[in-house]
């Protein structure tokens, strides 16, 4: 794949869509495995990546799965083969996986889970790398690492489930494995709500518009904010970066325009610069 913008991009694992001004819908696309994650997936989502990092036309991410899945971790045939592998085929398989999750944390536009079937393994890693997530009735969540005689860390699971739903949850569904259903999830704040199926990707359009309402850099810079400070030394260090961010996001063209429209209840037309 050569294209560098999302909107001419071509896979052969998902399915990318332009839903509306600036807001594509991304489909892992195999559902007759529940859209597991095989090394061709892994490689198609390093590759979209890529292509966000880079496409200003892109406002805001809606990550679905097609089918009755959201995407059931790693493939079968993938967990079956690692016993006999190498410890550097296993740790080469470690490597992608996690370098993947965390570049979709990283991504500078938001990205929303619209999770409409079983999320586990790696596939509730990529739902938790996003900055919201919506699920349906349907929805199912669980770390499936620990019930597959392996650790419960993995892909960047115990760094990302305590910030979302709290040390205390993150523990005990990582040290059981134990499958929670939309309800329990909406619970203990691993989704913000809970969605019917037929109206989960509108819902997640919804809020992508109300994102999509503000300027790029202001969006970019407020994403940057949060995921920094979450993890800040002190209050005094969160200060210094919020500070910093205002004083540039005031030096943009968009700032203006931004308070004239608010002010005036008209809506603005951002340059992005």
């Amino acid at each position: 794949m050569t294209t560098t913008t999302l909107a001419t991009a071509n896979f052969d694992h998902l399915l990318v869509r332009e839903a509306e001004n600036g807001i594509f819908v991304v489909t892992l696309n195999r559902p007759e495995r529940l859209n597991a994650l095989h090394d061709a997936l892994w490689d198609e989502l390093d590759s979209l990546c890529a292509v966000l990092e880079r496409d200003p036309s892109v406002r805001v991410v809606v990550l679905t799965g097609a089918g009755r899945g959201f995407c059931a971790g790693a493939d079968l045939d993938t967990i079956t083969a690692l016993p006999g592998g190498t410890v550097t085929d296993f740790m080469r398989i470690q490597e992608k996986g996690a370098n993947v999750i965390a570049r979709v944390k990283r991504l500078p536009v938001p990205v929303i889970a619209a999770v409409n079937g079983p999320a586990a393994g790696g596939g509730l890693a990529l739902a938790l790398a996003a900055d919201v997530r919506i699920g349906a009735p349907e929805a199912r969540f669980n770390v499936a690492f620990v019930r597959l005689g392996l650790s419960g860390c993995d892909v960047g699971v115990s760094w990302l489930l305590p910030r979302v739903v709290g040390l205390g949850h993150a523990s005990e569904l990582m040290l059981t494995g134990r499958l929670i259903d939309a309800a329990e999830a909406y619970r203990i704040g691993l989704v913000n709500r809970v969605m019917a199926a037929d109206d989960l990707v509108p819902a997640a359009l919804r809020l992508g518009r109300e994102m999509a309402a503000n300027s790029p850099f202001a969006l970019k810079l407020t994403k940057e904010g949060l995921q920094l400070n979450v993890d800040a030394n002190s209050i005094e260090a969160a200060i210094a970066l919020e500070n910093r961010n205002q004083v540039l996001a005031s030096r943009t063209q968009d700032a203006p325009i931004a308070m004239a429209a608010f002010v005036a209840k008209t809506t603005p037309a951002f340059t992005g610069r």
